[in-house]
């Protein structure tokens, strides 16, 4: 049987760790917090560089544009600190955040990321062999497990999980740690680069599998 996911109590009596999840205009941070939440976890969304480096650990969330995501995380004046502090905390990007850790995405012109880990963010249909497949790669996957980590934890190989993008990381092998197959693409489901990890799919959207990934990634 899987461990059963601390309660609020139980959290609370070793010593609540914070997880901050980085306010720049982007994503659906509360449906995020409250999945943390549910696990016990205690989470704030939070814009202020002073709490991104008090917190523990950090999630970078997004959905839309590579290049307008990128130039409001700019405005916050953030992406300093992000960089300092994921060189020696656990640092989880996910969906466009995932994409946004990466060297740089040809998403409606060029755009430089945060250069965390090597790689390119790409549109997925120019990879496509079949052309009738539907571009955004929307729904339920399978993610193969390709490397141990301790991001699995208390996740099996194969289980499914929601992805909603148009371009996915490429040119990114080293750091891989899963992926799912869509047509003849591998598309890159996480990655992990030292103290920075990533996900494509939104662990709060996948169910029980996803909840049980970020219980994992609040233990890092």
């Amino acid at each position: 049987p899987r461990p059963q996911a601390p309660g609020r109590d139980s959290q609370h009596e070793r010593g609540a760790v914070m997880t901050a999840i980085v306010d720049y205009g982007v994503g659906n941070l509360f449906s995020l917090q409250s999945s943390l939440r549910s696990l016990g976890v205690e989470a704030e969304v939070t814009g202020e560089a002073e709490r991104l480096r008090a917190a523990d650990r950090i999630i970078l969330p997004g959905v839309g544009a590579f290049g307008d995501a990128r130039a409001k995380l700019d405005e916050t004046g953030l992406v300093p600190v992000l960089l300092e502090e994921a060189g020696h905390k656990p640092l989880l990007g996910i969906c466009l955040g995932m994409q946004l850790l990466f060297d740089r995405s040809f998403e409606y012109g060029e755009h430089p990321g945060l250069g965390l880990v090597p790689g390119e963010v790409a549109f997925l249909g120019e990879d496509l062999a079949d052309k009738s497949l539907k571009v955004p790669h929307m729904g339920w996957n399978s993610l193969e497990i390709v490397k141990d980590d301790p991001l699995f934890k208390y996740f099996e190989n194969g289980e499914y999980v929601y992805y909603v993008h148009s371009f996915y990381a490429r040119g990114c092998r080293e750091s891989t740690l899963g992926a799912s197959r869509y047509g003849n693409v591998a598309v890159t489901g996480a990655v992990r680069r030292g103290n920075v990890w990533g996900t494509q799919f939104h662990p709060e959207k996948s169910g029980e599998a996803g909840l049980r990934l970020l219980r994992a990634f609040a233990e890092l």
